[in-house]
């Protein structure tokens, strides 16, 4: 086959290994999550039920995405992350947790397909000194029937996964020779149902040509 014009890493994570946290696993991933909301300098509320999203594992590290409302009707967003264990009877250490606020709500923004939330992990050095933000893409999609989610770069598939429980994590390169990631839905046999970009579209690029608009959630 021929060389390609993109070289970018593919695939790069492993699928989900898990089905989603519950039990003592999502009580200890639940004590991290909120030590980590606690650092959060802003009046917040106080956080409700958690909504846990599938695993992905890279650079040694497993993340679990996390969202949660507030008392105040804001959103909690954040990524606990671990080193998972690597033989029988060893228990997942070293854990860290991230945590944001936002109050850009799916009910506040009826014009979005895809409810999702985002977070840099890492970064992939490319040709010519270009470094890629590995970065972690998780959510919900507001329309019915999907399947399967993809991130997409200057339209190739970087990533996908099925959903569980209607939701999904991809982690793919973002923001590469200046490129930006799009996440795509599809229902069962392979029809796109909706796309998002993780930038706002305000017709206004930068000197670079990157819309550097980038939501925060």
């Amino acid at each position: 086959m021929p060389p390609v014009d993109r070289f970018v890493p593919r695939f790069a994570a492993e699928p989900p290994q898990e089905l989603l946290p519950y039990g003592r696993w999502a009580d200890k991933l639940r004590e991290e999550f909120l030590a980590a909301c606690l650092s959060i300098e802003d009046e917040v509320g106080e956080p409700g039920d958690i909504v846990w999203f599938p695993d992905r594992t890279w650079g040694g590290r497993t993340y679990v995405p996390a969202t949660c409302r507030t008392s105040t009707n804001l959103e909690l967003y954040g990524v606990v992350s671990f080193a998972p264990a690597v033989e029988d009877g060893q228990e997942p250490d070293h854990f860290v947790a991230t945590a944001d606020w936002t109050e850009e709500t799916v009910e506040a923004n009826p014009e979005w397909t895809i409810d999702v939330c985002e977070e840099v992990v890492g970064g992939w050095r490319g040709e010519s000194g270009a470094v890629a933000a590995m970065t972690l893409v998780w959510g919900t999609p507001v329309v019915d029937r999907v399947a399967v989610a993809t991130a997409e770069l200057a339209d190739l598939v970087v990533d996908q996964c099925i959903l569980i429980e209607n939701r999904f994590t991809l982690l793919a390169p973002d923001d590469y020779r200046g490129d930006t990631l799009d996440v795509a839905v599809f229902d069962a046999v392979g029809r796109e149902l909706a796309r998002e970009s993780l930038y706002d579209d305000d017709g206004e690029d930068d000197e670079d040509g990157d819309d550097d608009d980038r939501p925060a959630a």
